[in-house]
């Protein structure tokens, strides 16, 4: 399939489950087409990128590894996602890898996820944080900032300081995210460094 096609396949994903799981296994049955799912994702004026971002969700929910051989593109591009319905299923993406990467047990992407891409990672969500955006991608974008917080020190106070800069100004989502980071923070699960 070319990207052309699966471009004009992207028209039937809507914001069903069973469609996305459906393109995400299409894709997943084909792993020839994730770069061209990507290509698509990053025409980022295009509608249809919001709905190949979604089929980029639920594949990597399916099988998160799947993505491994595309990081260098995932990561090079995804400060450029600004359409709100994008956003959301690209930082969810992003949290999903820093939870593998920092998680117990085994997975390809503790030796696949490199230094760069957890740079880029962390630049597109503290735009998210700093940004417009929605509740949902600036709760995953905390959620991924505080993991890499423990190898990256230098985040969590910055984090700390968004958070409290923003916190009146914010939803009621966002706030009782916020909260649970506060406590952590305090419980000392989170040391700061200077």
């Amino acid at each position: 399939m070319t990207t052309e096609a699966l471009y004009q396949e992207l028209d039937d994903v809507n914001h069903s489950r069973d469609k996305r799981l459906y393109y995400a296994n299409v894709v997943l049955e084909n792993p020839g087409l994730i770069p061209k799912l990507l290509d698509i994702l990053f025409m980022v004026d295009d509608k249809r990128s919001s709905k190949a971002a979604w089929v980029l969700e639920y594949l990597c929910d399916i099988n998160l590894e799947a993505i491994i051989p595309y990081l260098d593109v995932f990561t090079e591009h995804l400060h450029k996602v600004h359409l709100d319905s994008a956003q959301r299923p690209v930082a969810k993406v992003c949290e999903n890898l820093a939870k593998a990467y920092y998680g117990k047990g085994t997975s390809k992407l503790k030796q696949a996820l490199l230094p760069k891409h957890k740079e880029k990672i962390i630049e597109a969500c503290f735009d998210w944080m700093l940004n417009d955006a929605k509740v949902a991608p600036k709760a995953y974008s905390m959620n991924t900032l505080f993991l890499l917080g423990s190898e990256y020190h230098w985040i969590h106070p910055e984090l700390i300081g968004v958070l409290e800069r923003d916190f009146h100004m914010q939803s009621c989502g966002y706030k009782a995210r916020a909260e649970t980071y506060f406590e952590a923070v305090e419980k000392q699960i989170i040391t700061l460094k200077p």
